[in-house]
């Protein structure tokens, strides 16, 4: 029997989140899914929890709808040796992780600790501060507070990704409606100052055999004037069977040769991030590269889902590290920890 792998998908929040995560999950089955035993499992808002043959749609309306105490009984009765989690909600990056470790399976990638932190912006960036990393001057504001950070300034909801209501101000009188798209989607807002744009990376690192390692940078080709911050829809849109992930296949998102000399001035700052943050088995970080080459920490995100989509994914392929691999050496990394 081959190692029994549980790939935890859903949302106990919302549709959105649902689509975000079977679009992730669906392209990490259907990669690795021969590679061990694997057990579909998906939660939806309802808090109901479905195992389902695949996350096809069909196969997901046929499983039956389980309570959390049935879910429960049938997760002891599956004898897990690992948990892979694939959800992008807040709950589903915290709580159910931690739902996991309570039962005493082991966990692929970060704690629920660990990801409450990481999805609290201003919280990561406080801690990363900490460990000498720079970042941008920035304030979290609730409904009614106005900013004191003066334009050009970047306003975002303080626990949302994939650039959910994520606004450039440039001028003091565009704050209201900044703010407003912010406060749509959270209860709390973070204004930062805007860093002038020389370059804008992605770092990822990943656990291997006791060392951090750095994998090879992923660029964003953005125009100072026409395009100086990534938007929603420059990493998502709607497609045929739910989310399209946009960033996949745009010639504005590049790999960095990894002998440019601003690789390894990045690679320090996101190790530092990454011990910052307590993180284990992987973690992603943006950076802003001010026009003095200076990378600016801008958020943390460290999730990562598998597929071959996945950002990380991308980034080990081209390093030498094909997804079997890398999923291989996350699972290690877990089953050490049991």
């Amino acid at each position: 029997m081959g190692l029994r792998l549980l790939h935890l998908a859903g949302s106990a929040v919302s549709d959105f989140h649902t689509d975000l995560s079977l679009t992730y999950a669906r392209g990490c089955l259907d990669a690795t899914g021969d590679s061990y035993e694997s057990h579909p499992a998906v939660v939806s808002p309802d808090g109901r929890w479905r195992f389902p043959a695949s996350f096809d749609a069909e196969a997901i309306a046929a499983a039956p709808a389980l309570d959390p105490p049935d879910a429960l009984a049938h997760l002891g009765r599956l004898g897990l040796d690992v948990v892979l989690p694939q959800m992008f909600c807040l709950p589903g990056m915290t709580s159910y992780r931690s739902l996991f470790a309570v039962l005493g399976v082991p966990v692929v990638g970060n704690t629920g600790e660990v990801m409450a932190i990481g999805a609290r912006k201003a919280a990561a960036k406080a801690l990363v501060a900490a460990a000498g990393v720079d970042v941008p001057a920035g304030e979290v504001l609730r409904r009614g507070e106005r900013p004191t950070i003066a334009p050009p300034a970047v306003v975002k909801p303080e626990d949302a990704d994939n650039s959910l209501g994520v606004t450039l101000v440039r001028a003091p009188e565009e704050f209201d409606a900044a703010l407003e798209a912010a406060f749509a989607h959270a209860g709390r807002v973070l204004v930062e100052e805007f860093v002038p744009l020389g370059r804008e990376v992605r770092c990822g690192m990943i656990e291997r055999d006791g060392e951090l390692v750095g994998l090879p940078l992923e660029e964003y080709l953005l125009d100072a004037d026409a395009r100086p911050i990534r938007g929603y829809a420059d990493k998502l849109a709607p497609g045929d069977s739910g989310l399209r992930l946009v960033a996949k296949d745009n010639p504005d998102v590049v790999i960095v040769d990894p002998d440019d000399p601003l690789t390894a001035r990045v690679w320090d700052v996101a190790r530092r991030a990454h011990v910052a943050l307590g993180c284990r088995d992987h973690s992603l970080f943006d950076l802003r590269i001010d026009p003095a080459g200076r990378p600016v920490f801008l958020e943390a995100s460290l999730y990562c889902s598998f597929s071959p989509a996945s950002v990380l994914a991308v980034m080990a392929r081209a390093g030498g590290i094909e997804l079997d691999e890398l999923l291989a050496i996350a699972i290690a990394g877990a089953r050490r920890r049991r």
